[in-house]
């Protein structure tokens, strides 16, 4: 395997190459506090959208009017695209919402910033987080389905939102890390082994394989393409992407280029740690930040149980993906990419 050469010339000095104790001591630079009057508009917007067809897996920005709110939703796309890459959205009353008046809201905010993607094979443009017991060691589990660590990885969309509805009994915080600053620090360090990350490495699809293609993709976990760095990265898949046989070998300084990776990331001086409260609503920039979660310990009655939905969005406006993307978004259009869609995926949103 040749190492790739087209890489950042120098170190990235851009917004979202933050580190995680300047990120904690400014948290007023990424929680936004939901003021009476937005909440009521987004109910009101919530109470109309549902007065009429219901869908929500249809839901436009036009059906979910936010003159009061709008303006910063639009600010948020340019903080995420081009700004520190991601946003906390606080006061969200969820405890006296139905989950479709929820996921209703959740759903309006996201037609705002972007076009809805599916999260599996079956189809889901609402995703639910939370432990369903799948088994973590078989290759073919998606790790949010356990109460397992996550490792940090990113999502197969342009922006992944998520919204609490109830938090773990104990554990379960989110972590973000900058990819650029990662990348720095290894380009300081051990400028040789951030070359390797440059190269296709194969990932695991899990088993949610699209026709006609491999059941892994071959992306590297950092590309360099018309003047943006792109992560896309989960350390998990990548190793368990060697059971295939005709899967490239992870070299002895590949290994060592993620070991690496995965040190930084978990540096306590890079990543950001956060407890996402009920009612937080989440926004994090794949291409340029990574995100984890803490292992946690449920409660023991199913109602109180850990539970977040998500979104991935795709995001107009945004910028230029390398051909390579095309194995696990299916098309690298602006604004409409990203997604897992395999034969018979019919797109819906499971409200449970």
């Amino acid at each position: 395997m040749q190492t790739v050469v087209n890489m950042p010339p120098r170190i990235l000095d851009i917004p979202s190459a933050w580190c995680g104790a300047e990120m904690a001591a400014a948290a007023d630079r990424w929680l936004v506090h939901l003021k009476p009057k937005e909440i009521a508009e987004l109910e009101h917007a919530a109470d109309a959208f549902l007065a009429t067809t219901g869908d929500i897996s249809a839901i436009t920005k036009e059906q979910f009017s936010l003159p009061l709110f709008g303006p910063h939703l639009k600010e948020l796309k340019e903080t995420l695209i081009h700004g520190i890459g991601f946003e906390v959205i606080r006061g969200l009353p969820i405890e006296k919402y139905s989950q479709k008046f929820a996921a209703t809201i959740f759903c309006g905010i996201g037609a705002h910033l972007g076009s809805a993607r599916s999260q599996n094979a079956k189809g889901h443009l609402l995703g639910h987080v939370r432990d369903i017991g799948a088994d973590a060691k078989n290759p073919n589990t998606r790790i949010y389905q356990t109460s397992e660590r996550q490792t940090f990885h990113t999502d197969s969309s342009d922006v992944v939102g998520l919204l609490c509805i109830r938090e773990a009994m104990e554990g379960g915080e989110s972590l973000l890390v900058s990819t650029a600053a990662i990348y720095n620090e290894m380009r300081r360090t051990r400028p040789d082994l951030a070359a390797l990350l440059f190269d296709p490495i194969a990932t695991d699809r899990r088993g949610e394989v699209p026709e006609g293609q491999k059941p892994y993709l071959e992306i590297p976990p950092l590309s360099w393409h018309e003047g943006f760095l792109t992560g896309f990265y989960q350390r998990q898949y990548i190793d368990s992407a060697q059971r295939f046989p005709d899967a490239m070998r992870l070299t002895p300084a590949h290994v060592e280029a993620l070991n690496l990776f995965d040190d930084l990331a978990n540096d306590k001086r890079l990543h950001l740690s956060m407890k996402l409260q009920p009612g937080d609503m989440q926004f994090v920039y794949n291409h340029a930040l990574l995100h984890d979660r803490t292992a946690f310990r449920d409660w023991p009655d199913a109602n109180q149980k850990r539970h977040l939905l998500r979104l991935w969005l795709s995001v107009a406006g945004d910028r230029p993906l390398p051909d390579c993307f095309q194995q696990r978004y299916g098309s690298i259009e602006i604004g409409n990419r990203g997604g897992i869609i395999v034969k018979d995926t019919k797109l819906n949103v499971p409200l449970d």
